[in-house]
């Protein structure tokens, strides 16, 4: 299995910050990287939306399709 791309996020960097340096041309990024990072959306979904913390993994791109025996 190969490793996911990821960043770790800058002072002051948001979702959308990090679409916007990670994913220039990629229409809605910070929606595809929510939609790639589920533990980063339960975290807000809980009320904790207080921003990324410099030791969130954010990946920058999809998990591996499941392989099928």
């Amino acid at each position: 299995m190969g490793r996911r791309q990821y960043v770790f996020p800058q002072a002051g960097d948001d979702l959308a910050a990090i679409a916007a340096r990670e994913l220039p041309s990629t229409e809605h990024g910070a929606q595809q990287l929510l939609s790639w990072n589920l533990h980063l959306a339960a975290r807000a979904g809980l009320g904790r939306s207080g921003g990324l913390l410099p030791s969130d993994i954010v990946f920058t791109e999809p998990p591996p399709a499941a392989s099928t025996p």
